[in-house]
């Protein structure tokens, strides 16, 4: 899992029809620091997520199991909205 930001909104007039009816957005991973790193990559949104928004994310295929369809054609979803972190507690 990891711990991203929401970056914008995709709109898709035409998708893979296991998608009808979900969000994507664009998110970039948060790094130890606290700031964006990485390429923004594109996750589905189940749970309505605003821009600017920290939010949990899971990848591969507990992604699908997320959205409880084992078949879905996703690699990545948002599975919550952070509302506090603190990466002071996660020294090893």
């Amino acid at each position: 899992m990891y711990i991203c930001k929401v970056q914008g909104k995709c709109i898709s007039t035409i998708k893979n029809k296991g998608l009808q009816g979900l969000s994507l957005v664009g998110v970039q991973k948060i790094n130890k620091t606290g700031d964006v790193s990485g390429e923004i990559i594109v996750v589905v949104d189940p749970i309505g997520c605003s821009v600017g928004e920290t939010v949990l994310v899971t990848t591969g295929s507990n992604a699908r199991y997320a959205l409880n369809d084992s078949g879905a054609t996703v690699d990545a979803v948002i599975l919550g909205i952070i509302d506090s972190y603190d990466f002071n507690l996660m020294e090893e």
